[in-house]
């Protein structure tokens, strides 16, 4: 063992918070921004439709590159791709906070979601290059709760920071953050194990940009839109994005066929149970994270609350998914198992109901206290589907599919946040142009409500496909070539 792969070994417990740390980050600036975005619009001006994409110009490109960022780590090292990632974030971040216009500060956006999608592929390989046995299954574990902490944390923080004004700072304090987090992250990434894949891939700049293209078609006409009377052009738009979506798909199956590097594993596909996830989790986290969107605009904008009332309101939302995140990992789903998925979605259902009939009751003057409970509900739903739904995602799959599957169902979760921007920003904004913010957010959420009820129907084909293929008698190859005769 060498010099410098021993002295890793004596710091690995410090490399390794500094991997979390740098998961954290993503998170961290996700939930920071959405907080600051009211403050971002009052300082730069710009329109509601800009307002989504101070968000999704960042989730967008971290979704569609994730996939891509992992293969770099692949092929030219985890530790290397790791530091360039870092260091872009580091970057882009100090660009956003100096940003002079909106423009400029989307195009930041854009560029730091590409470096987050080269940091966070990298994390779970460096860490199992660093651990053995039991210790990597603890510090794997360690993930979970400091994600919660990122999620309790985010929001309070950027209401705390944006209100704070700290001289003279104001929302560009949600930015700046990413600067001493980057830096601590950097000084630590030389004692990293350089770690490459035992068979190095290629690259498919073909299908990267076919996927690329595709969901920029469907995703840019529905922000800012007039959703309840969507345009002939918006249709035309979304209608080639999902044309190029299958001839991405098509270019998937080709390239496998010919023993080309695809950017998906098409084996994934060979049964109904993953891709029947993958809409569930393009459903369920458009839903939470738009919901999350609108919370906060209607807050300042809708009832005139302050940034940082905002960012605390969202507190108990941060805090129920936190607490339920940890007790469902731990003890309910080893216990129960898939059930736990269900109990999660009636549990979310039942705060979004709350929170429209809190919004009901409250009209569009004062705040509405109740809400809070309301949001600790919903957090404690969306707490308990999470792990299970990804224990649920995965346990079927070959130990060799593992991987990709976890890469393409996280790429699946930021394009979901996205569209859930996207999507019930639009809701809300066209609300409140042609009546009350009041009535305008309560729509929102029965849209949500909608989206959800699809995330149901989604996760049961999900679940009763799945649960044949464990239960036939000859073995998961054969039951996957039965159920797709």
């Amino acid at each position: 063992m060498s010099e410098r792969v021993m002295a890793t070994y004596r710091w690995r417990w410090v490399a390794l918070a500094a991997l979390l740390l740098a998961e954290a980050m993503n998170l961290l600036d996700s939930t920071i921004v959405q907080v600051a975005t009211p403050a971002i619009r009052a300082d730069l001006g710009g329109s509601a439709a800009d307002m989504q994409w101070f968000s999704t110009a960042y989730t967008l490109p971290f979704a569609l590159l994730l996939i891509t960022g992992g293969r770099l780590g692949d092929i030219a090292g985890r530790r290397r791709i790791f530091r360039i990632g870092v260091t872009g974030f580091l970057g882009a971040s100090v660009a956003c906070a100096l940003a002079p216009s909106v423009g400029m500060l989307i195009g930041f956006r854009v560029v730091q979601g590409a470096a987050a999608a080269a940091v966070i592929p990298q994390t779970i390989g460096l860490i199992r290059a660093m651990f053995d046995g039991e210790e990597t299954s603890k510090a794997l574990g360690s993930i979970g709760p400091v994600m919660g902490l990122a999620a309790v944390g985010g929001p309070v923080l950027g209401g705390v920071l944006t209100h704070a004004d700290l001289f003279g700072s104001s929302w560009r304090a949600a930015f700046l953050v990413n600067v001493p987090l980057s830096v601590a992250v950097l000084a630590v990434a030389p004692i990293l194990i350089e770690d490459h894949a035992p068979a190095r891939p290629s690259l498919d700049p073909v299908g990267t940009a076919l996927a690329m293209l595709g969901t920029a078609l469907i995703v840019y006409p529905l922000i800012g839109a007039d959703t309840a009377h969507l345009s002939m052009g918006t249709w035309g738009a979304i209608g080639l994005g999902l044309a190029v979506v299958a001839g991405f798909g098509l270019h998937q199956r080709r390239s496998a066929g010919l023993g080309r590097s695809s950017l998906v594993e098409t084996s994934l596909f060979a049964h109904r149970a993953f891709p029947a996830a993958l809409v569930t989790s393009t459903l369920f986290f458009a839903v939470t994270t738009g919901l999350m969107f609108v919370v906060v605009l209607h807050l300042q904008l809708g009832l005139g609350t302050d940034v940082r009332t905002a960012g605390l309101t969202m507190a108990p939302w941060s805090v129920g998914l936190a607490a339920s995140s940890w007790v469902a990992g731990a003890y309910l789903v080893p216990r129960h198992g898939r059930r736990v998925m269900f109990v999660g979605l009636a549990t979310l259902a039942l705060g979004v109901l709350a929170a429209i009939a809190v919004y009901h009751s409250a009209g569009s003057t004062g705040y509405p206290t109740p809400l809070l409970g309301a949001l600790g509900v919903a957090g404690l739903g969306i707490g308990m589907f999470t792990p299970s739904f990804f224990t649920a995602a995965l346990k079927p799959l070959r130990p060799q599919e593992v991987g990709s599957a976890a890469g393409l169902l996280n790429a699946v979760q930021q394009l979901g946040a996205t569209l859930g921007v996207a999507v019930l920003g639009s809701v809300y904004f066209d609300g409140s142009r042609s009546g009350s913010p009041g009535s305008a957010v309560q729509v929102t959420f029965w849209v949500a409500g909608g989206l959800l009820v699809a995330s149901f129907l989604s996760t049961v084909l999900m679940t009763t496909v799945s649960s044949r293929i464990q239960d036939h008698p000859s073995g998961s190859k054969e039951a996957l070539l039965d159920l797709d005769s």
